[in-house]
């Protein structure tokens, strides 16, 4: 009877009791399409091939394909795809990945005649993994806060925010991966096209600081609801204990939004992306310039005083 006994598996070392190698740390990718029960069931299979497809698609054009090429346990989701890559290439997926997979699926939208309108919320994140070519790899914090953050509220209200014909992709990035890669300065794309959020899923216990990057903003996308409840508290404590102030003004018939930064600038926009920064206290930097959204999401800024930076 002995030979037919499989080997049990080793038991898992109880976590804090010794000391162990980190797991490799991996970039990691995950998208889940909008609204994807709203489609009629008989679309469902096309539209989860037609993702990992377009994914490819993204990363080719961006001139990054060895990013898909050498994914790790990739997975799909039905609605969705996730999988883990080097982390040496985020900054890279940050932009220009991310600009050029909204130029796909608006090419995607174009040529099926508006008949499967394919939008999706993007989450990256950095983190150690398992990566040992298992069948079970990839699991851990990491991966479970990357789908956390696409299941998010801000996310998922920014999109939902925004023109459908217009913004096809809205991304959230973790604080990590923010602060690795762009607050580093390794990202081409400035610190000021995200916006800072509270991350927190609706009957999850789940709260992190994150931030959303749209490639191609559209619609009310200033409407502070979408920041969160919390970010608005923070922002009414902060004018109260004094410092600087940010009003966001809408055009005609839209709603009007002030809000401060920690860094004493004055931001004044429009729903269409006109926006102009300025520091009230004084002895800061000017900024002015357009983020318009267009289907192909191109975003400029023109900085004068002590920095500038040129249009993109």
């Amino acid at each position: 009877m002995s030979q037919f006994r499989q080997p049990l598996p080793e038991a898992t070392a109880m976590p804090h009791t010794r000391s162990r190698h980190l797991p490799p740390y991996r970039g990691i990718v995950a998208v889940d399409a909008k609204d994807f029960t709203g489609h009629p069931a008989i679309e469902h299979g096309a539209i989860s091939q037609a993702i990992p497809q377009l994914l490819q698609r993204a990363f080719e054009r961006a001139g990054i394909a060895e990013v898909w090429e050498d994914q790790r346990f990739p997975a799909s989701t039905g609605d969705g795809y996730v999988f883990g890559f080097d982390p040496a290439w985020m900054p890279f997926v940050i932009h220009p990945w991310l600009h050029t997979l909204q130029d796909v699926l608006t090419e995607f939208t174009v040529h099926s005649t508006g008949a499967v309108r394919l939008r999706l919320r993007v989450s990256l994140h950095i983190g150690p993994l398992p990566d040992s070519g298992g069948e079970f790899d990839g699991n851990g914090t990491p991966r479970n806060d990357t789908h956390r953050l696409l299941d998010s509220r801000p996310v998922k209200a920014m999109l939902a925010a925004s023109n459908e014909n217009i913004t096809h992709v809205a991304a959230i990035l973790s604080d990590r991966c923010y602060q690795d890669t762009v607050a580093s300065g390794y990202t081409g794309r400035h610190p000021d096209h995200f916006i800072e959020v509270p991350a927190t899923v609706e009957g999850k216990r789940f709260d992190q600081r994150a931030w959303l990057y749209v490639p191609a903003p559209s619609g009310n996308l200033y409407d502070r609801r979408i920041l969160g409840d919390r970010v608005v508290e923070d922002q009414k404590t902060r004018r109260e204990d004094g410092g600087d102030r940010r009003t966001a003004q809408h055009g005609a018939g839209h709603q009007s939004v002030s809000y401060r930064a920690d860094k004493g600038n004055l931001n004044t926009g429009t729903v269409h992306g006109g926006q102009s920064v300025s520091n009230i206290d004084g002895g800061g930097d000017y900024v002015g310039g357009n983020k318009a959204g267009t289907v192909h999401g191109n975003q400029g800024d023109t900085v004068q005083g002590d920095k500038s930076e040129g249009r993109r």
